[in-house]
């Protein structure tokens, strides 16, 4: 499959860069699967269920039956490139969804037609919109029992705040669901084989009729809503064309004002083919999105850059994998310029340059070479030694750096060993790759107990990582129970004195410096400000920076348990130097020494991290499960029915208190609950819970 590509520039207008993003248990790789086959990169649909899925490549996702890790596949359909990104839908795997919509131009949203909008479906969606995505949704399981079209609209609009525009109805729901009725064209569509290919178009039946012209109805006035011309003609009851209909949806689409909507069973191959024509025609090119700004590195200007290939390189790095066979495999977007192999390219966030060595374009596991990739093109490079996720690739002479992906910070860590001496090396090795390819798992060596802790997002993704250590890098460890990753902050504000001064032979060192700290505002984004209200140079500007640099370092361990310290501004007000003792060093260690007095006087508290649960069990066991979240210290924020005899229960929970309650669920629901776990805040901890913490016992 290594053919070597080249050739001329892509038409830009006929590329999609979309993403398939929902709730576990969706159907997204089941979905697409059948794009893969219907747009003939695959011959053989492969299911989830049997470990066969084409983007499911590693070991464990065709175990567990989940997709881990974003895989990138390029198809074409109707003559157009469509880069495509599977994405995951656990929620502890959160990263891999952010870092895909960041460099995504559109997505495609699955829904269950029996679960509607589940919470990982609001996570993604509020995701989508913080990065302006164009997205269509996609109902399926509509051959499912229980599956309820409408309800699943109704939640896009109560849950999500979208504004759905209906395109197609199901013929028939749940055992009854034969076929689609397409709104635009006022036809029934059905399958006259299990694959999906021999499409059969009808009149649509008389008791469906009714329906279908009041649905349609409403889909045209929100369309014609967006679009003054079409509303003029639309109130002066003159005709609106097919084609008008479908410019102006297209248009309202990437405006993000409207998301159309279409159903089917992607397991049944009912609606797929439809939901690729609909990617072709509303989803945007990358000319139709506003052309990216980053910042000279140089000179801190605004830089715009369009998606043309005559305009300098720009591309974001904004995935790594380490394949056991050829090493790191960089996955990039080209914002603008070419990016040709044997050239030197900038990573301007490091200043450092480096070579294109061999490019591909992937599909899934398997990859082809390419000599160049274009603007709004997306591929994968290998043999880059210094750049990672976020890090941008430019031209030399025209440095750039694109907006950085942020991610949240991890909440749960274990202590890890390894097993022989022989593991001892490669484990580090190992970890490096790991936290290489994944922001959010992070390595820290405790100092005091000698110990390497990796930090993840929940139980499940530090035990991918290790099972995943196991299996592709061939190190066994032993693995310490799961802990809480507290923080520490202060509660009141306090003006704290760092004062450092050493007397040796020769020169000494002497830096003193005066700083107010204050609890930052619980809905502050920042974990640390610092602020410079030094006037009449009592310190000279270049210690400024050293000490923030000091301070910012004290931070990462905390006077209660040594967990870091958040939440907080920094005020320099005041402070002396010497002309000839004082340096950088003197300064850092006055800042930290400050922080350390600051934070003890400062009515310090133990954080806990909080977690929004949400539960869904049979009505039966509601009591049961309330009772026992109320006894670990929930929160309980509301219950609601759900179809099929069962109830969500949405509540706020210490992370410390949820150890082990996928198996407590287990069995108290007879294997029939399932629960979901995100991040919500941190919160002080009881006084109880933190002393028990800060004596090491509290190890739940």
């Amino acid at each position: 499959m290594a053919k070597k590509e080249t050739g001329g520039a892509l038409d830009l207008q006929k590329v999609r860069n979309i993403g398939v993003i929902a709730h576990i248990d969706a159907g997204k790789t089941t979905t697409t699967e059948r794009i893969l086959y219907y747009t003939g990169m695959v011959h053989r649909i492969g299911e989830v269920h049997e470990g066969a899925a084409t983007t499911d490549y590693m070991d464990q996702e065709r175990e567990r039956g989940i997709t881990i890790t974003a895989a990138a596949v390029t198809s074409s359909w109707r003559g157009h490139q469509i880069n495509l990104i599977d994405t995951p839908g656990h929620i502890d795997f959160t990263a891999e969804v952010q870092r895909s919509l960041r460099v995504l131009d559109g997505g495609v949203v699955v829904f269950d037609g029996v679960a509607g909008v589940e919470p990982q479906s609001e996570t993604v969606w509020r995701q989508a919109d913080k990065y302006n995505v164009p997205r269509i949704c996609f109902v399926n399981k509509m051959d499912r029992t229980g599956a309820n079209f409408q309800r699943c609209v109704d939640m896009i609009v109560d849950r999500l705040a979208g504004k759905p525009v209906i395109l197609y109805l199901p013929y028939g729901e749940g055992e009854r669901f034969g076929g689609l009725i397409d709104l635009l064209n006022m036809e029934l569509i059905t399958y006259g084989d299990d694959l999906g290919t021999a499409i059969e178009r009808h009149p649509i039946p008389e008791n469906f009729r009714e329906q279908a012209e009041t649905v349609r109805a409403q889909s045209i006035e929100i369309i014609v809503e967006s679009d003054e011309f079409l509303m003029e003609k639309y109130l002066l009851e003159e005709e609106v064309t097919k084609d008008e209909l479908m410019g102006a949806l297209r248009a309202a689409t990437i405006a993000g004002k409207v998301q159309p909507v279409l159903c089917g069973s992607a397991l049944k191959n009912k609606g797929v083919q439809l939901l690729l024509d609909a990617v072709v025609d509303y989803l945007p090119s990358p000319l139709d999105i506003p052309p990216v700004v980053g910042t000279n590195p140089n000179t801190g200007e605004e830089v715009v850059r369009h998606a043309t290939d005559d305009e300098p390189l720009a591309a974001l790095v904004f995935k790594i994998i380490t394949d056991p066979y050829v090493g790191r495999l960089a996955f990039f977007r080209v914002y603008s310029g070419v990016m040709r192999t044997g050239t030197g390219v900038l990573n301007s966030v490091k200043d450092r340059k480096e070579r294109i060595g061999r490019m591909v374009r992937m599909f899934a596991d398997k990859r082809e070479d390419v000599d160049e990739v274009h603007a709004g093109d997306i591929a994968a490079i290998l043999g880059l030694k210094d750049t990672f996720t976020g890090e941008t690739l430019c031209d030399p002479d025209h440095p750039v750096v694109l907006e950085k992906i942020s991610f949240p910070a991890p909440v749960i860590n274990v202590a890890i060993e390894p097993k022989t001496r022989a593991d001892q090396d490669k484990m580090g090795e190992a970890l490096r790759k790991l936290a290489e390819e994944d922001p959010t798992f992070q390595v820290k060596v405790d100092e005091n107990l000698g110990q390497t802790l990796i930090y993840g997002m929940g139980e499940l993704h530090l035990e991918v990582l290790v099972e995943r250590m196991r299996r592709e890098h061939h190190v066994e460890a032993v693995v310490g129970r799961p802990r809480v990753a507290y923080r520490e902050t202060i509660t009141r504000p306090v003006r704290a004195e760092g004062r450092f001064v050493r007397q040796t032979g020769g020169s000494g060192q002497y830096g003193h410096v005066v700083v107010e700290f204050e609890p930052l505002p619980p809905d502050s984004p920042e974990e640390f400000e610092f602020v410079d209200k030094i006037v009449g140079g009592t310190i000279p500007k270049e210690f400024i920076r050293p000490t923030m640099n000091g301070i910012r370092e004290a931070m990462q361990a905390g006077v209660l348990a040594g967990y870091p310290v958040v939440g907080i501004r920094a005020t320099l007000v005041d402070g002396s130097w010497h002309e000839v003792d004082s340096s950088e060093i003197a300064f850092k260690i006055a800042g930290s020494l400050a922080l350390k007095e600051g934070v003890q006087r400062g009515g310090p508290v133990l954080l806990e991290p909080m977690m929004r649960v949400e539960v869904v069990v049979p009505d039966e066991y509601t009591g049961t499960i309330v009772g026992n979240l109320s006894s670990r210290r929930a929160l309980i924020e509301g219950m609601e029915p759900r179809p099929g005899g069962a109830t969500s229960i949405k509540a706020v929970v210490p992370l410390g208190e949820m150890f082990g309650y996928a198996t407590d669920l287990r069995n108290m629901s007879q294997g029939r609950g399932n629960f979901t776990m995100e991040f919500e805040r941190y919160s002080p901890a009881p006084q109880s819970i933190a002393d028990d913490v800060i004596k090491g016992h509290h190890s739940k």
